[in-house]
């Protein structure tokens, strides 16, 4: 029986991972749950699956958990409450599904307590590369990733010799406004960009999804992931989602994974590596209802956060962080309606233009490049807000 810390368990991710768990009781316990603020869904996953510890990060959500929760688990509340969790003996794999920069130091904890790490959270790569490989590589732990883009390349890759990699080929379903024109785009609403053709992701995921940051984020990721240099990491479009990533090798030859699109395929994959179970979705992919497979290049006119994505990671450093940063005082501004879908981009290129990298050396570093990147962003977004 393997113990499951689950942080991030009442998202997106966290909810189809304990999907997984519930199809595999002989297998898997959660023996950590651990949420921020959604203190109704963690009750309710708390009796079903009768963790022995339970984390609230957010304090006041925390305490409201604390006077309606009658269980044995130990509770845990505060922002020091992940970082406790994964230092638990009774945990053996940690899966990283918060939300943003708060993946960072659990993850970085989890490393040093020797636990195995499956990774869904972008940020702790794109923030923190360095500290995490370096970590990772003197514990001797295999970050098994499970975005599905870089589950993709993680099984393309599996018994090949990566001296013979000649690039990683990340595809992208496009988001809802794929083929849109700027001019199309500059009236699109919330709502608009919340219509995800294919995925069911959080609210932030899909945002960043519809401006295509987060396959910016994703190459940045595969370039820790996978130590690929960001001139042979590329992006292609394929609207149908049904191949999730591909490798191509020196010879020519590219293999591809392909799948439906169900999350619980890379998270089940990342659970059980090297082993693979019976599908999660009990169903295999129809090759009979497809008459055909698209692929397209990207718009990086419109979608400029590929650039500026590429560009950020080749500057190195807290080049990374600060874009981080300002996407996501971005999007919250763009949720808030303080500014339009096309000044996302334009917010996150005004914090870029002005940064001065500077090297990663620890998360004092992280969290001073976020707070100037945030405070850059918000600076910008008060700017087009006036205007």
């Amino acid at each position: 029986m393997k113990e499951i810390a689950v942080l991030g368990s009442t998202g997106s991710i966290g909810t189809q991972t304990l999907d997984v768990l519930r199809l595999h009781k002989d297998r898997f316990h959660a023996s950590v749950l651990a949420a921020h603020h959604s203190v109704d869904v963690l009750l309710a996953q708390a009796e079903e699956f009768q963790p022995r510890c339970i984390a609230v990060t957010d304090p006041e959500a925390g305490r409201a958990f604390r006077a309606r929760y009658d269980g044995p688990a130990e509770v845990l509340i505060g922002e020091e409450a992940l970082l406790e969790a994964v230092r638990r003996t009774d945990v053996d794999l940690v899966v990283v599904a918060v939300v943003g920069i708060a993946g960072l130091a659990p993850t970085l904890e989890a490393i040093r307590q020797g636990k195995e790490i499956a990774l869904a959270n972008k940020e702790t790569l794109v923030t923190g590369g360095a500290l995490v490989t370096e970590a990772a590589d003197r514990a001797g732990i295999t970050i098994r990733p499970v975005d599905s883009e870089h589950s993709a390349i993680f099984q393309c890759l599996l018994g090949q010799d990566r001296k013979g990699v000649h690039r990683l080929i990340l595809t992208a379903s496009g988001g809802p406004f794929r083929g849109r024109s700027r001019e199309e785009l500059a009236q699109v609403t919330l709502a608009d960009c919340l219509k995800h053709p294919t995925w069911h992701m959080g609210r932030k995921v899909t945002i960043d999804s519809a401006t295509m940051f987060n396959k910016g984020l994703e190459i940045i990721e595969a370039h820790w992931l996978f130590r690929v240099p960001y001139d042979r990491i590329k992006v292609v479009v394929q609207p149908q989602s049904l191949i999730h990533s591909m490798v191509e090798y020196d010879d020519g030859s590219i293999i591809a994974q392909i799948g439906e699109p169900d999350m619980r395929l890379p998270i089940q994959f990342a659970l059980t590596w090297p082993e693979r179970l019976p599908s999660p979705s009990h169903s295999f992919l129809d090759w009979g209802r497809i008459a055909s497979i698209f692929v397209s290049e990207p718009d990086e006119t419109v979608f400029r956060s590929l650039r500026l994505t590429v560009d950020a990671g080749k500057a190195g450093g807290t080049a990374t962080t600060a874009l981080n940063g300002a996407d996501e005082e971005a999007v919250a501004a763009f949720v808030r309606g303080e500014i339009s879908f096309l000044d996302i981009f334009s917010v996150v290129e005004d914090v870029l233009d002005q940064w001065e990298t500077s090297p990663v050396r620890t998360l004092d570093d992280v969290w001073d490049a976020d707070h100037r990147a945030r405070e850059a962003a918000r600076a910008s977004i008060r700017r087009r807000r006036l205007c």
